[in-house]
């Protein structure tokens, strides 16, 4: 049994927090276009989770009561934006996670680079501070888990505390963790919550599909994405979401502006387009 069943076995109970759930459906064909041109421009396997992680870190930005922690039933602003994005290690029979920090001042393709960087580490067995955790968890028996996780959670997720002689590192996990099922066919999907690393949103993305929509008056079909979210109520209200929701919108209409320039003359070949309905 891999190390996360384990842990999701030993700690699955009823959630304490009151999350609230919310879905956006964006058209990507800018999008994908802005994507495009990154890769060719950069040399970066940039994808759409990459500048879904680029939205997120805006959104934490321009809403600082997201960017925090609760702690002592006080809520405490992070002093930077840091987020985390989950990734598939030992042929997706587990799962790790990569933390980027400082994510609204990186670009995307910036963002891609360092996330190829740590999964790559991960996947190959070489990042120290997970090697470091495992142990413990792998040897642990199942009744001690939730207890246990709960201390960790609490001495680096809401204290912050540095551990990582354990390989434990303050605020493991950032304000906002970010995972993809798209690649699996799945089309949508709400992210559950994992209390212990006390993060007030979870965002899932799922698979880009041509969609009919309507522009300027015409029925079209449109490439699309649909972003869920899996939100602590404690932190976040309508108010909140609705700059999350606008901060995205924002970020997919006018991808370009992400790097202060102008949308290019020329764009690569094979670019998305609206392809009439008849």
């Amino acid at each position: 049994m891999s190390l996360r069943r384990k842990l999701a076995i030993a700690t699955w109970a009823s959630p304490r927090e009151g999350n609230i759930y919310g879905k956006l459906t964006l058209d990507v064909t800018e999008a994908q276009r802005y994507i495009e041109h990154v890769r060719q421009t950069t040399g970066e396997k940039v994808t759409v989770t990459h500048l879904v992680g680029k939205a997120a870190a805006m959104a934490l930005k321009k809403e600082p009561s997201l960017n925090g922690r609760i702690l002592f039933r006080r809520f405490v602003p992070f002093e930077t934006v840091d987020l985390s994005f989950l990734v598939t290690v030992e042929d997706g029979a587990d799962l790790a996670k990569a933390k980027v920090e400082r994510a609204d001042e990186k670009s995307v393709a910036d963002i891609a680079g360092e996330l190829r960087e740590q999964a790559g580490k991960l996947r190959r067995g070489n990042d120290e501070q997970f090697e470091k955790s495992k142990g413990p968890l792998k040897l642990m028996p199942r009744w001690m888990l939730p207890r246990f996780l709960w201390l960790v959670g609490w001495l680096t997720s809401a204290l912050g505390l540095d551990l990582s002689n354990f390989g434990l590192d303050k605020f493991p996990f950032g304000s906002c963790i970010i995972t993809s099922v798209g690649m699996f066919g799945i089309d949508e999907g709400y992210a559950p919550p994992t209390p212990f690393a006390r993060v007030p949103v979870y965002l899932l993305v799922g698979a880009i599909k041509e969609q009919p929509t309507v522009i300027d008056g015409e029925l079209a079909v449109r490439e699309q994405l649909t972003i869920t979210a899996t939100v602590d109520h404690r932190f976040v209200d309508g108010y909140q979401l609705g700059t999350l929701a606008n901060a995205f919108r924002q970020v997919f209409e006018d991808p370009w502006s992400l790097d202060g320039a102008d949308k290019p003359a020329q764009l690569p070949e094979g670019e998305p387009t609206a392809v009439p309905v008849s």
